[in-house]
């Protein structure tokens, strides 16, 4: 996904410092690199649960969802590199190629998401360090709706009118339900938070976990004003965006407080703090 993110912001923003054609090459690249890893990731993964860790009834989590993201994220950036392709076969393979990797990663993700609520009811909440992993449900749901309004805004450049007008009425008739869903499950994520700050849940890594599934849906909130010219997505992806913009700065500035804390830990005698020393 890493692979995928720098390369499609290469040909997005990339193209004014090192050029069109460089830009393209870099995002090509990077985006089969991208897509190879998270399909290999896609399979291996869950073939590796089944034979080899047998992990117990009841133990689903939200990161076991992690794999099964990657392919959305090829579907989503996939389509900026449609009209780069030569006009025919090679750009509708690639437009249904993204369809297809849209459709692994969307089946797959509502055939684990069940498993993973069906944990919280009847196991409880998960541990205080793991309740911000809850917010990754967020990732496939607002990809989902990115990556079908992106494939709708290039369809015109690799088939004919028809479908692409299929294709349009098909980002607004699915977006609009999935953002309803992940505006449900963004409620019973933050509830979900919010009591576990109660019970004194600390900073962890995990924290990082609420920036980019919240980036999703804001790009996905931003596809649906776009496709449907209503004011209020415009809105949704503007609130959103705040949360995530929020989310980013508490997560940047705890790690960054936990990075200097460990380093005047870690430093020789005179630089280490008073309670350090005493401890």
């Amino acid at each position: 996904m890493a692979l995928l993110a720098v390369g499609a912001s290469t040909l997005a923003v990339g193209r004014d410092v090192v050029g069109h054609q460089a830009a393209v090459a870099v995002d090509a690249v990077l985006f089969v690199l991208g897509t190879a890893t998270g399909l290999a990731a896609a399979v291996a993964v869950p073939y590796l649960m089944v034979v080899r860790h047998r992990p117990e009834s009841g133990t689903a989590s939200p990161v076991w969802l992690l794999p099964l993201v990657a392919p959305m994220v090829s579907a989503a950036v996939g389509p900026a590199l449609v009209p780069e392709l030569p006009p025919g076969q090679w750009r509708m393979t690639l437009l249904l190629a993204c369809y297809a990797m849209f459709g692994l990663s969307l089946l797959a993700t509502l055939t684990l998401l069940p498993l993973v609520f069906a944990r919280l009811v009847h196991q409880g909440p998960l541990p205080l360090a793991l309740t911000p992993t809850l917010f990754l449900v967020l990732g496939p749901l607002g990809q989902s709706t990115t990556a079908v309004g992106q494939l709708a805004d290039v369809a015109p450049h690799a088939v004919g009118t028809a479908y692409a007008s299929a294709f349009g009425a098909f980002a607004v008739l699915y977006g609009v339900p999935v953002m309803g869903f992940a505006l449900l499950w963004l409620g019973l994520a933050a509830a979900m938070v919010v009591r576990a700050l109660r019970r004194g849940m600390t900073f962890t890594m995990t924290w990082w976990g609420f920036t980019f599934p919240v980036g999703t849906c804001v790009t996905g909130a931003a596809g649906l004003a776009r496709h449907t010219g209503l004011t209020a997505f415009t809105w949704l992806a503007v609130a959103v965006y705040v949360l995530l913009v929020t989310a980013w700065a508490v997560a940047a500035v705890r790690t960054a407080r936990g990075l200097i804390g460990g380093a005047l830990l870690a430093a020789p005698g005179p630089l280490r703090p008073a309670t350090a020393r005493t401890t």
